[in-house]
């Protein structure tokens, strides 16, 4: 078996039957990782001979989809999100790597070390278009290796795969469908900034253990971080040094609404340690 493709699911009945049918038909084996979706998501999938494995929906949604790759048995595994698409230009390159895996050019004779995974460029989808500009393409992920070579810590929710070996860059994009509208968008902002705010918490525990005599001032260097730094700092880098304006006014909302999870999840994080 040549290529498996890993996904994790939970209630994606709009994205799946898209995702796979750009995988239909020359992956060799589907395994999904679902978390006890409650939607048509799993009768879905088993139209497509997907092997499906339920678990409970993590929080860090890292975990199902590392379940879903050790569970692959192919030689390589392409690592999806359900609202991701493969397109025939990427799917063709993919095939072709998988073949044929490049290896570095040696002296004749000499050892050379293969590549063990690939890094693919994805296109983000944003009220009603794919973002060009504001540090959002080549948006590089690395979603395809060897099997037993790639894995996903499952630390945090922004975290790449991790990769023992050599790694190479694939030149077409893959389609990602993650904010059709503003609904779907404050939907993943909730779940990101209640993550985000947990990490918060556990750093500053991290830091209290590491210098249980802080300085004073030291939260409000933090409040003034997030609340004030974090937020315009990743505007003025996305809107105006990444050139997010040339995207119209899709460009203007992303880096507007994507520097906002710093103040609301710090504020997350106040009313969390304020319950306890």
């Amino acid at each position: 078996m040549k290529l498996s493709v890993a996904l994790a699911t939970y209630n994606e009945e709009e994205n799946i039957a898209r995702c796979l049918n750009s995988i239909s038909g020359w992956a060799d084996e589907i395994v999904i990782v679902d978390g006890k979706s409650n939607d048509k998501t799993v009768d879905i999938a088993k139209k497509y001979n997907a092997r499906i494995i339920l678990k409970e929906n993590e929080e860090n949604f890292h975990k199902n989809k590392q379940i879903a790759i050790e569970n692959c048995k192919g030689e390589w595994i392409l690592q999806l999100d359900a609202d991701e698409e493969v397109t025939n230009n990427l799917k063709d390159e993919i095939l072709k790597v998988v073949s044929h895996p490049e290896r570095p050019k040696g002296v004749e004779g000499s050892r050379v070390e293969p590549v063990s995974g690939y890094w693919i460029p994805r296109k983000n989808y944003f009220l009603g278009k794919f973002l060009k500009k504001g540090g959002q393409y080549p948006d590089y992920t690395l979603r395809l290796y060897r099997r037993g070579k790639g894995k996903l810590p499952a630390l945090n929710v922004h975290e790449q795969a991790e990769v023992a070996g050599k790694t190479e860059y694939l030149k077409n994009p893959l389609l990602h469908y993650n904010y059709p509208d503003l609904k779907h968008y404050f939907d993943h902002f909730k779940r990101y900034t209640d993550i985000f705010a947990n990490e918060i918490i556990d750093e500053n525990y991290k830091e209290k253990s590491r210098h249980p005599e802080r300085p004073k001032g030291v939260e409000g260097s933090r409040f003034l971080s997030y609340m004030l730094i974090k937020p315009f700092t990743w505007f003025i880098s996305t809107y105006i040094r990444h050139k997010g304006f040339m995207d119209g006014y899709q460009g203007f909302l992303f880096s507007f609404f994507s520097s906002l999870r710093f103040p609301v999840s710090y504020i997350k994080a106040l009313k969390i340690n304020y319950k306890k």
